[in-house]
């Protein structure tokens, strides 16, 4: 492969370089920030050899190359362009300013926990494990592995340690993250979130029991009852925090001399803020996400196939506009507050519903690039990365995203009036169901043969009648 000429090819299909602000690369993409996404040549971009799918997202235009040709293209590109390689950051940067105040949002949101999360879908695979060693029912009727072999009862007790550390020490991760994004020092960060779950407060799955029997501890401070509880498995004390830490540090920093930032700053910082989060932030937001998650829960009490009808339906239209990125806050916040959650077993299924219509256009076509993107973006959904699929191959056709998503929503409609619920976040596809509650496996298997037959029929049959791949 000519790598200059592809890089030509594909400087040529996205607006010539006066339209290319910006660009980095990941391991299989091209990531760039353009002037003007609505001149892009995409029938021109898609005859390129080089090029697998493109799509947009967070303000940036990505072209999936390959991994091992991106990097070479890149370098090719960014020559031809005359602008010089960028960071990731830079990108984002440049990107950020087509956005409004909604995408902003939602972007910051990914930014925070997108970091984190190998970490939590980490624990979600070992608790997954442990699910298979510790859940009766499994091998054997009322039994599980640990019941007949006594002797795995310690390396279960070993996994599930190593597995809960990132659900226990969460407030942690997304202080560290969440003051790295607003601009402020992570490791503050980092201390602030611990500070909320700091063994000497009231462990925030035993509050609710604690206010039945009267007993949650509480500070006095002058007469001023407060309650002395931590925010175990809570999203929103640790952002909000988080965002006020960065603020006070900011502010100090560009006023207190260097000779004593050290001694004055980060004291100052965290003492006001987990002064103003025990009293004011944390019990507010504490309300908040108790309230989300109980609205969730009621939700899906009353009106749970319907609402995994919905939900199964949207969740790909979601990630088109980068909104599912929410979801995950949501995802763990209903694991920090009741153990498990609904609506992240709909989610592993819409991405393999989009593999799956993937997979069909694969067989159906003729042409041996499509049929190359369809298997390699196929894999990747049922991994849990969707993106290449989505706007690779079933967005370009559009028959293969409907029947996806229509298929999907079958599916969610299923699980959800089944009471289908996982343990933890884990790997958003075909792996997944090591994270679903053992009780419920057999319907996520139905679940998951309702969105690999019924997008992998449905889209190859219509493929073939309508002759264009």
């Amino acid at each position: 492969m000519n790598h200059k000429e592809q890089a030509e090819q594909i400087l040529e299909a996205i607006g010539g370089k006066e339209n290319l602000s910006a660009a980095t690369h990941c391991v299989t993409r091209l990531r760039l920030a353009l002037h003007d996404e609505g001149i892009v040549d995409q029938e021109k971009l898609n005859n390129i050899d080089a090029v697998k799918g493109s799509f947009s997202t967070n303000g940036q235009f990505q072209i999936v190359v390959g991994q091992g040709t991106v990097d070479k293209v890149y370098k090719e590109l960014v020559a031809l362009a005359g602008i010089g390689e960028s960071s990731k950051e830079e990108v984002k940067e440049a990107s950020s300013q087509k956005m409004n105040p909604l995408q902003r949002a939602i972007k910051t949101l990914a930014d925070i926990f997108i970091p984190i999360l190998p970490a939590i879908v980490t624990a979600g695979l070992l608790l997954g494990i442990n699910n298979i060693l510790t859940a009766p029912g499994i091998f054997w009727d009322e039994q599980s592995v640990i019941d007949v072999y006594p002797q795995w009862s310690d390396i279960a007790n070993m996994i599930i340690i190593i597995a809960n550390t990132a659900f226990t020490f969460l407030p942690g991760l997304i202080g560290w993250s969440a003051v790295k994004k607003f601009g402020g020092s992570p490791i503050l960060g980092i201390v602030m979130g611990l500070i909320l779950v700091h063994p000497e407060l009231l462990n925030a799955w035993a509050y609710g029991e604690a206010v039945k029997e009267g007993t949650v501890p509480t500070w006095n401070l002058f007469g001023w009852e407060i309650e002395k509880i931590g925010y175990q498995g809570q999203v929103l004390p640790v952002l909000v925090a988080s965002y006020v830490l960065t603020k006070i540090e900011v502010f100090m920093r560009k006023r207190v001399p260097d000779s004593i930032q050290l001694l004055v700053v980060g004291p100052v910082a965290l003492l006001v803020t987990g002064f103003l989060t025990f009293l004011f932030i944390g019990p507010v937001t504490f309300a908040i996400g108790n309230a989300i998650t109980d609205g969730l829960v009621s939700i899906f009490d009353n009106f749970a196939a319907l609402g995994g009808l919905i939900y199964g339906a949207l969740y790909g239209v979601l990630v088109i506009t980068g909104m599912h990125h929410t979801f995950l806050a949501v995802d763990i916040q209903l694991i920090g507050s009741t153990g498990t959650t609904f609506l992240w077993p709909m989610l592993a299924l819409s991405n393999i519903a989009q593999g799956s219509a993937a997979f069909a256009i694969m067989l159906a076509s003729r042409d041996e690039k499509l049929r190359g993107l369809g298997l390699s973006s196929g894999v990747s959904a049922w991994l849990g990365i969707t993106e290449p699929a989505l706007f690779g191959v079933n967005l370009r056709f559009k028959y293969p995203f409907i029947i996806a998503i229509s298929s999907s929503a079958i599916a969610g409609l299923y699980i959800s009036a089944r009471g289908v619920l996982a343990n933890s976040i884990g790997v958003g596809g075909v792996p997944g169901i090591f994270s679903i509650v053992s009780d419920y496996w057999f319907d996520f298997i139905i679940g998951m043969v309702i969105v690999i037959v019924l997008p992998l029929v449905g889209t190859y049959l219509y493929a073939k009648r309508q002759k264009d791949v």
